[in-house]
This record gives structure tokens, sequence and C-alpha cells, in this order.
């Protein structure tokens, strides 16, 4: 058998070049390698407020982006986080055996909880829920950014524990795999990660972006004061606009020192922008196809979400009688 592999994204924002090519380009490329989930976080981005009608619809987009991107839904489940009551059913059983001290020395909550006046109980225990989408499915890989990766330790915390406590019950998840994708940073600050929630016209390319919008964003994107590629003394973000060249064409490191060695920094840029013009066409030109057939992505998510809820249903009955819970007879199930 296959091992299982469990990834999710949040439905928030727009998913940009630095998504793609630090995770979604690569679930792509391995889900023929294992028995494959894919999921749509949407009960993780309610930690903070979303707009109702706007996330519903941030949803649908995405799933047709993952489409759009490679996901082979033949193959793959593609399902949607709040589609399937499991996760959050695992969810409080794991928050029971999970100590507050765990949660609070988090760095992400640490720094996220600073930021706000209020702070809800979500943004919390948010690790927790994140331990249940990977433990629901008994997934022994989960590919995750630099920035997941406590999160991921916290779940195999959390299953050691219940293990520890109720017997073995889960499967321990390994921390990465094997190939890893780039780090793509801000077209404007590239000391921090690319991200969704950052705010800026200039911050990051949009896979949805128009050609020409691609071209601005990469022309304006910060260098450093030297007048061309010096790969010995070249600012983070040079190596950022070589890191998105190489990622997108996959040019080995010594093709790209020579082609780039010298190089005015206008004309690394507009081949930059080049590469990635061209790398997003066909994507885009997928998703237009499948955002034009109506009802095709809620049959995706629908279909998803009937493979795997058997898978779900199962863990969670085990863990309740692991933990002397009410299991419903066999009978009353569905």
């Amino acid at each position: 058998m296959k091992s299982r592999v469990l990834s999710g994204i949040q439905p928030t924002g727009s998913p940009h070049i630095g998504n793609y090519l630090g995770a979604l380009k690569n679930w792509a490329k391995i889900q023929y390698d294992y028995d494959s989930i894919y999921c749509i976080v949407d009960l993780h981005a309610i930690t903070v407020y979303q707009e109702p009608k706007e996330l519903r619809a941030k949803i649908e987009e995405l799933a047709a982006m993952l489409l759009a991107i490679g996901i082979d839904p033949r193959h793959s489940a593609l399902v949607v986080q709040s589609s399937v009551p499991e996760h959050a059913e695992l969810a409080w059983m794991l928050t029971c055996v999970t100590p507050v001290g765990w949660l609070e020395r988090m760095t992400q909550y640490k720094a996220k909880s600073t930021a706000q006046e209020t702070i809800g109980d979500g943004l919390l225990q948010y690790p927790v829920l994140m331990a249940a989408d990977i433990l629901l499915y008994q997934a022994a890989i989960v590919p995750v950014g630099d920035d997941q990766t406590q999160h991921l330790e916290l779940a195999r915390d959390i299953a050691q524990r219940f293990n520890s406590l109720y017997g073995e019950t889960f499967v321990m998840p390994a921390t990465r795999l094997p190939t890893v994708g780039a780090r793509i940073m801000g077209l404007d600050d590239p000391e921090k990660k690319m991200s969704k929630s950052t705010a800026g016209a200039g911050h990051a390319v949009s896979l949805l972006d128009p050609a020409d919008a691609i071209r601005k964003k990469i022309m304006r994107s910060t260098t450093d004061s030297n007048p061309a590629v010096d790969f010995e003394t070249a600012g983070a973000g040079v190596r950022n606009l070589l890191s998105i060249f190489q990622a997108f064409t996959e040019w080995p490191d010594d093709r790209i020192r020579e082609h780039f060695s010298g190089m005015r920094y206008g004309d690394l840029k507009k081949q930059v922008a080049e590469a990635v013009v061209a790398s997003l066409e066909p994507i885009q030109q997928k998703y237009k196809e499948i955002t034009a057939e109506p009802g095709y992505v809620a049959a995706v998510l629908e279909e998803g979400a009937r493979r795997v809820s058997p898978l779900a249903k199962d863990t969670v009955e085990k863990v309740k009688q692991a933990m002397g819970l009410f299991t419903a007879p066999a009978s009353l199930r569905t």
C-alpha cells in the first residue's frame, strides 16, 4: 500500500507564486506516488473574522485553482475541511489531552496574539485542529513549510500522548518529504516570506494576475545597490528573483550562474517576468475552463468528501472506543 500524504491550504487571500512554488507545484508532482488527500482548511481560516460570502467564494476559487495546477480528482481526494465533521469532533477529543502550556508556547500564537487586542480561543486551539486534520486520516507524511514545522511537531506530541494514555491509535506522521519546494520571499521585502495575508500591491504575484501586472510587479521588485548580478555579493532581492526563475524553469545551478553572472538588473527582471508569465499562462487557461463549467468544482469537492468520509469516521470511532465514549451501533451510523 502507498503511504498516505495530507496537506492543506487556507481559502484566504489570493494564491500566489510563493504558494505554488513552495507547495502546490509539489502537491501535483507527488500525488501519484502516494495516497493523497489535499484539504481546503476553511475551519482554520475563521480563527479571524471572514466575511461569509467572500469565504464561500474563496473556497470554490481555491478548489478550481488546485485543479488548474494539476491536482487530479481521479486520483487525489480534494476536500473542504468543514464538509467532514469529524475534523472538528476529533479536534475536541484531542484538545482534552493537550496541555495548555504546549499551545501557549507556539511561535505563531505568540506572534499573532500580541498583534490583536482581543484573542479568540480558536487562535490558541489552531494547532490542535491541525493535529486533528493530520491524525484523522492517519497520514504518514505531511509536507509543510518551515513556518508550520512547529505545528507538525506538536501533532506528533499529541499523537504520542494519546497513544500513551489510551493505547496505540494514531500513526506518527513524518515531518517532511525528501522533495521540498522553493522558499519565495516578498517582492517588496525579500527578507520576509511571500504571504497571502500581507497587504501591498507589489508584494506578491497572484496566480491569476494578468501578464502586464506580473511584469509590472517584478520590474518594481527590490534588488540591491549593485549594478549587475554578482553571485558572491548578491542581496536578498536578487537571490529571490533568481530563485523564482530557477523554480519555474528548473534550470540547474551551473546554468543559472553562467547565464545570469554580470547581467544588469533590468534584464534579469525582464527574464524572470517572462518565465513567470509563460509558466502561469497554461494554469490560468485551465482555471478559466474549469470555472466555465457550472457545478464541476462543487461536484469534485462533494466526491472528495465522500471518499474520505469512511476513513474519518473509522478513526473517530476508534478514538471514542479508546477513550470510553459512547459509540453508536453500526446499523445507526451513516
